[in-house]
């Protein structure tokens, strides 16, 4: 169906006089609360509804969608000043990104939809082969989710889509936790093939979509030095690092995670792959079992700490980077002479200058040397939205540390 907001003609929203709307003439997506006139009717929108947006001399912008309940008051959509939001539209935002998706991957395992960065502001996208994952993180994505599911099947043949709507994004626009089974059905855990390595995700009951497919391109850079070694996969989710560890060829891989059902996961890809003699679990705290490796004297030729954001926001950002300080600090001396620090950081608050002095900090400290090989990013199916840094937020770092 279409959306009622587009039945009738748009409401207005304009900018401050002192708003800057050159970012926004030039790509950038937001409107923050103070940058708009909240007047009464403005304040009195139904959150998620769809807008023209105008400069303070009520010269248009685009067409925005609303949220009077979020910082973000204002996502641009279209600045096209005529365009109809509704299924057809969403369908052709769809095509455009899945025509990139099945250029850089032979296989349909992949983020389909990057929210901003697709053109589809707060909508996050995974496909697993015949089933898709949507994450509506937007209040406008919320009312229109039937739409959105209905334009994901007819261009790309998915049978069956998961609604996951949980997460701190959706708390910040004033959306509930919700998550649901909007078309197919589903039996369990499904395998995913990716870089030699199979991955079990749970589309219903797992961690954001069921699996992190932004690490793809750093899981593999890592395995290059997994042959013959002993891994150590730390916050290892459903097996990451260390199912493409075990695929590369290493003697042995530790996943730990606090999650007990992450853990299960990871061993079903190891048994999935025949690797599962080679592969081990922990469940616990991070720290805590850093330190009791630590203590315990063993080390690995391969060691990987993965955490979620510890600085996701800039308010968190200096406990934060103390986190990936203690981190590195703790990690650096389990690696055996000569070995591999992998270390990652997904908090768009802390930069990549501030998240890699944070970890050369905590290597020092923790008494060894190295060499910074590589940085990676996110990969290809992430795209970043040049004017916003937020759609940049992965950093992985690969150290060799000295005998």
């Amino acid at each position: 169906m279409t959306d009622p907001a587009q039945q009738t003609p748009l409401p207005t929203v304009r900018l401050k006089p002192k708003a800057e709307a050159r970012a926004l003439r030039h790509g950038f997506p937001w409107v923050y609360a103070d940058e708009i006139v909240s007047d009464r009717r403005t304040m009195a929108l139904t959150p998620g509804v769809f807008a023209r947006l105008e400069d303070s001399d009520r010269q248009p912008l685009g067409i925005v969608t609303v949220n009077p309940a979020s910082r973000i008051v204002a996502r641009m959509l279209d600045r096209d000043i005529e365009a109809t939001i509704d299924r057809a539209w969403l369908a052709t935002r769809i095509a455009r990104a899945l025509e990139l998706r099945e250029r850089l991957f032979d296989a349909p395992y992949y983020r389909l939809v990057h929210a901003e960065a697709d053109g589809l502001p707060g909508v996050v996208i995974d496909r697993f082969g015949d089933a898709a994952v949507i994450q509506p993180n937007a209040a406008w994505a919320e009312r229109m989710i039937d739409d959105l599911a209905a334009a994901l099947i007819e261009v790309t043949g998915v049978s069956t889509i998961v609604k996951n709507g949980s997460g701190r994004a959706r708390s910040l626009e004033g959306l509930g936790d919700e998550t649901s089974l909007l078309a197919g059905t589903l039996d369990g855990p499904l395998p995913v093939p990716m870089n030699g390595a199979i991955y079990m995700a749970d589309l219903m009951g797992g961690q954001k979509t069921g699996l992190f497919y932004d690490q793809r391109p750093n899981h593999a850079f890592a395995a290059r030095f997994a042959k013959d070694a002993r891994v150590l996969d730390m916050f290892s989710h459903v097996g990451g690092f260390g199912l493409a560890a075990l695929a590369a060829g290493a003697t042995s891989a530790l996943c730990v995670d606090g999650s007990a059902a992450a853990l299960e996961l990871a061993g079903q890809g190891a048994a999935a792959m025949g690797a599962q003699d080679r592969f081990a679990v922990r469940k616990g705290d991070a720290f805590a079992v850093l330190e009791e490796l630590g203590r315990d004297g063993q080390q690995f030729e391969l060691v990987v700490c993965d955490p979620p954001a510890f600085a996701p926001s800039r308010q968190a950002l200096d406990a934060g980077l103390r986190a990936y300080e203690r981190i590195a600090r703790l990690a650096a001396p389990l690696v055996a002479p000569g070995g591999y620090l992998v270390l990652c950081s997904c908090s768009h608050a802390a930069d990549l200058t501030k998240f890699r002095n944070a970890s050369a900090r905590g290597i020092g400290r923790g008494g060894r040397r190295g060499q910074l090989l590589h940085t990676g990013y996110a990969g290809p199916d992430h795209p970043m939205l040049p004017q916003l840094a937020e759609s940049g937020y992965l950093k992985t770092l690969v150290f060799r540390l000295a005998p």
